[in-house]
């Protein structure tokens, strides 16, 4: 790079990727792509025909229909964690529920794949919580225990006549010599 070379300002490519990185960063985006991803497994294998000269090697099973529909949902649950972050502990606990029913349904869960790639998701969808909100600027005033004067206790309210108003309502103040026993009436 020479001296004459200009810096180039950041392009759309850059300014995207940030706005992805942010989108991303306020819900569980990696539980779930899990999710999403641990219903392909599930769907494929049982309808896969491996192919071996002219020998068909057909893996299907009779419960076809329900690895379609265990593979379906857990599609749905993860485009749901995407889109909707509010539902992550119930969209959670239902791929791994989910999850544990394949085993048995749909060839151990897509030869295992699908079965592991639920459970973490769904583990991760479940323990995933927001982060703190973004902070604004903080005032301009010297930080308090920076050599400020300490932040005084405010002073009950004084009516006209001298008489502090007291805001205790436990009815144990010395003010009105209950010390600290409560009356019954």
């Amino acid at each position: 790079m020479s001296a004459e070379t200009s810096v180039a300002d950041p392009g759309q490519f850059t300014r995207r990727r940030l706005q992805f990185r942010a989108w991303r960063g306020a819900r569980p985006f990696w539980a779930g792509l899990y999710v999403m991803l641990s219903g392909l497994p599930i769907i494929y294998f049982p309808y896969f025909h491996l192919q071996i000269g002219h020998l068909t090697l057909a893996m299907a099973t009779t419960a076809g229909a329900g690895s379609l529909i265990i593979g379906v949902l857990l599609i749905v649950l993860g485009i749901s964690l995407w889109f909707q972050k509010h539902v992550r502990t119930f969209a959670g606990v239902a791929a791994i529920l989910l999850a544990l029913v394949s085993l048995p349904v749909s060839n151990f869960g897509g030869f295992i794949m699908g079965f592991l790639l639920a459970l973490v998701g769904g583990a991760m969808a479940v323990s995933w919580a927001p982060g703190p909100p973004p902070q604004s600027e903080p005032p301009a005033g010297p930080v308090p225990g920076e050599g400020a004067a300490p932040d005084a206790a405010p002073l009950p309210h004084q009516a006209a006549d001298g008489v502090h108003e007291s805001y205790d309502l436990s009815g144990t103040s010395p003010a009105n010599e209950a010390n600290g026993r409560h009356s019954a009436g």
